[in-house]
């Protein structure tokens, strides 16, 4: 439920997007994270302005703005033509703020959902991203980016120290700055009857500066689908490490809906590894309707004390979960609905409800 219009402003594009369907829902099922004041925080939508041209030699800019219940993300992107041959150059400038739920977060309902622990997550970001020419199966992205990682209240104010008195940041500051050299690569291979696909991030903290942050993070997420009849079975393995220096929210969250359901958003636990599987079976119930049933597992592989400040051991998070259940996919011209009904270890149930795939 929503309302969507494009405006062509001679050879720019701009497209308004506002959607009520995802406030609707969550305040039926879910509590609110804090008070949301304003009528305007019921709303989230988006903002988009394409111009194909700007200076007259094919050059083009991508201004966008992402507004969500709690978060809001503006994205800068400007690329001039090259040969196909070569990497495709692209600058990118981006703002986002949103709730810390998966680190900070404080489970309730016997870990199936996660409430708000004060600490909201505001990342600047302003680099150079090059797309490598794409092969039948293999596709790479690398890119180089100055980051500035600031913490904040839910009243916006900056802070250095979560609710128990323990830093937020790697630095003891009110921010982190470091550059970050990222290399993502991907395979994917599909047929009629079923798709592999591949894909691994490994971001690269430079010593620019003395203070900045040093680290190596890796991140695979491994998926393969086979057609059973009817019914379609899904698997994947994601897994992660990061190693040197590291602040709270670098930490690998587990737990809630594309981790394991039937806990809140990183109730299983955070740490600086992680490891996480889920299997997936669905299949139709009618033209527009599916059926499916799911098992996810998780755990951080005895890290989580290893994260600054411990703060899943603080909050009793197990480490270790599996959730289980069952859900419908609707499919329609508006959009694709997912409802989730998921029971976890603790055997406490929980609902999810999701819009992906909205046309344009």
């Amino acid at each position: 439920m929503g309302a969507q219009k494009s405006i062509h402003a001679g050879k720019a594009k701009i497209d308004v997007n506002v959607d009520f369907t995802h406030k609707i829902c969550a305040s039926m099922m879910l509590p609110s994270l804090r008070n949301t004041g304003s009528p305007l925080s019921l709303v989230i939508g988006s903002l988009c302005i394409k111009h194909p041209n700007l200076f007259g030699g094919s050059e083009k800019l991508d201004v966008s703005w992402d507004k969500g219940l709690y978060d809001s993300n503006i994205l800068v992107a400007y690329r001039r033509p090259r040969p196909q041959w070569v990497a495709q150059q692209c600058f990118v400038m981006q703002h986002s703020l949103s709730p810390e739920i998966g680190v900070h977060g404080i489970p309730v309902d016997n870990f199936s959902r996660s409430g708000s622990g004060g600490v909201n997550l505001s990342r600047f970001s302003v680099g150079l991203d090059l797309n490598e020419p794409a092969s039948s199966k293999w596709s790479s992205t690398t890119s180089v980016k100055f980051e500035n990682v600031r913490l904040l209240s839910d009243d916006g104010r900056s802070i250095t120290r979560d609710l128990d008195g323990f830093p937020v940041t790697c630095s003891g500051n009110a921010h982190d700055s470091m550059v970050v050299l990222k290399q993502e690569s991907q395979y994917a291979k599909a047929n009629e009857h079923s798709f592999s696909r591949f894909t691994m991030q490994i971001e690269q903290g430079i010593p620019v500066l003395s203070k900045w942050l040093i680290f190596n993070r890796f991140k695979f997420v491994a998926s393969k689908g086979i057609k059973l009849g009817p019914a379609f079975l899904l698997t994947s393995l994601t897994g992660g490490s990061i190693v040197g220096d590291m602040a709270p929210y670098q930490a690998f969250a587990i737990g809630g809906l594309g981790s394991v359901r039937g806990y809140g958003e990183g109730a299983v636990g955070s740490g600086r590894s992680c490891l996480v599987a889920n299997t997936e079976v669905t299949f139709p119930l009618s033209k527009m309707l599916e059926g499916s049933v799911f098992l996810d597992c998780g755990t951080d592989l005895g890290s989580g004390r290893l994260v600054p400040g411990n703060p899943a051991m603080r909050q009793g998070k197990p480490g270790s979960g599996v959730g289980f259940g069952y859900g419908l996919r609707f499919k329609s011209p508006v959009g694709h609905f997912q409802v989730d009904y998921a029971i976890n270890a603790f055997q406490q149930k929980t609902l999810y409800f999701g819009v992906t795939n909205l046309a344009s």
